[in-house]
């Protein structure tokens, strides 16, 4: 909260604030699934939809 005699954060303020929070939530790390992970499958989703396309 800010101290009485100064205005509330502007819109653009918290906003702002949401973004640092959550850049540092991510660089805490604690994810659930490594990033190479998501990475492999979404290359094994590609590789194979391009597969579907090459022979149809």
């Amino acid at each position: 909260m800010s101290p009485p005699d100064q205005p509330p954060p502007s819109r653009l303020e918290r906003r702002r604030n949401r973004i640092r929070a959550e850049i540092r939530r991510n660089r805490e790390g604690g994810h659930r699934v490594p990033t190479w992970v998501l990475a492999a499958v979404l290359g094994v989703v590609l590789l194979g939809w391009l597969y579907l396309m090459i022979t149809s």
